[in-house]
């Protein structure tokens, strides 16, 4: 379904660090992440350890997890350039909003060392503000990626719109296209493709064996609507744009048929039907 030249593809969001927190549990599960991933035509891998940025105001505490991530880090990319020597691993964050406030100074937090940060709410709920937080991130110069925005409850397109508004970016899972958080997730998530207003698509790939990534089964799911051109945008140039510190380019909406579109607003409005 996708005629186009897919080598060389960007994960942004996975778990690939062993030990560090809940995905590879050793340096042998990250090495068959990578080759899970590489077989799916990714070349160039950004790993977001999970970090609470509550962390970021205490000095010798967060020096201390970073350091701890550092070493894991450094000892999975030796194994991974001995063993996969065309894939491009870097480092950046998940990085938990528990404090309105975070520091963000320290790029070892941001995505490879750029402008960019990888942020999430805590306990998938949208907490109150979220929008100032936002701008307080631009304002300290840096440029927030929301991680998954279709799986946090509640969230709907007004939500997103002044996300958007206040410079941030979004990130879908590729497993929210195909239902594996639910129906509500995957609708929010073809909302926002169909509006155009997602800017990268990632795995957020845990490195279990008997976890999916799903990059697959999005691509076909999403070839099969004509979207070919947002989904270079979704998951090569744009994923790679943060690698140089660069903003991502507009995404192509994705047109949907009106029975499909009706089938999505059904299942997430049932009462409406």
């Amino acid at each position: 379904m996708i005629d186009r030249d897919s080598s060389g593809l960007v994960d942004v969001h996975n778990h690939l660090v062993p030990g560090v927190d809940d995905g590879a549990r050793s340096l042998s599960e990250t090495l068959q992440a990578v080759q899970r991933l590489t077989d799916d035509g990714i070349r160039k891998i950004i790993t977001t350890p999970h970090l609470n940025a509550s962390l970021t105001h205490e000095p010798i505490a967060l020096d201390r997890r970073l350091s701890a991530i550092d070493d894991a880090f450094d000892r999975a990319a030796d194994a991974i350039r001995g063993s996969f020597p065309e894939v491009d691993f870097r480092r950046g964050h998940e990085v938990m909003l528990d404090v309105p406030d975070p520091d963000l100074s320290d790029p070892r937090v941001r995505m490879a060392g750029t402008s960019f940060v990888l942020v999430e709410w805590p306990r998938l709920q949208v907490p109150p503000g979220t929008p100032r937080v936002l701008e307080r991130i631009g304002d300290a110069g840096y440029r927030p990626i929301i991680a998954h925005p279709e799986r946090y409850g509640g969230v709907d397109l007004t939500v997103a719109e002044r996300w958007r508004d206040c410079g941030a970016h979004l990130q879908v899972n590729y497993g929210s296209i195909v239902g594996r958080y639910g129906k509500q997730a995957r609708g929010v998530a073809l909302q926002l493709l169909r509006l155009g207003w997602v800017d990268y698509l990632a795995s957020d790939f845990h490195a279990r064996p008997e976890a999916a990534i799903y990059k697959k089964e999005a691509w076909w799911r999403l070839g099969s609507m004509g979207a070919q051109e947002a989904l270079i945008h979704l998951a090569l140039t744009n994923p790679a744009r943060i690698l140089r510190d660069e903003a991502p380019l507009e995404v192509p909406p994705i047109s949907m048929d009106r029975g499909f579109w009706a089938r999505v607003k059904k299942a997430l409005n049932p009462e409406s039907a």
